[in-house]
């Protein structure tokens, strides 16, 4: 299975915080999988540090590579379907997300249940 953490998702795991449940945790540490984190997860840490909405002292593309996780760009493909997305969710990064593991046929690693709303493969964060 070839994963697509959502942003908070990726917050949990480099804090090693408890929200991240088991399955998440194994799932994530499993070599059998791919690893990704999308370039819109760097933007909205960015932006919510730069706002006063996060405190993150770790270097997000440093904690990519410490992690062995790919780097996930944003291509027009995504951001063209993200924007043609039913208008299930509003937030422009979780449909970002939505979109970039609809094209790349990967499975999104999220809380947000808005999400399951969309035909994409998701796997609960807290299971």
């Amino acid at each position: 299975m070839d994963l697509l953490l959502d942003t908070h998702a990726f917050l949990w795991w480099i804090g090693d915080d408890k929200k991240l449940g088991p399955k998440a945790r194994a799932a994530i540490a499993s070599p059998e999988n791919a690893v990704l984190v999308s370039a819109a997860t760097a933007w909205e840490i960015a932006v919510k540090r730069a706002i006063g909405k996060l405190e993150l002292r770790a270097d997000i593309t440093q904690s990519i590579s410490d992690n062995q996780f790919a780097e996930l760009p944003i291509t027009v493909e995504h951001a063209v379907a993200a924007g043609e997305l039913p208008d299930l969710h509003r937030d422009p990064f979780d449909r970002a997300l939505i979109a970039q593991a609809r094209i790349e046929d990967l499975t999104l690693l999220t809380q947000d249940d808005q999400i399951t709303q969309y035909d994409v493969s998701v796997l609960d964060a807290r299971t």
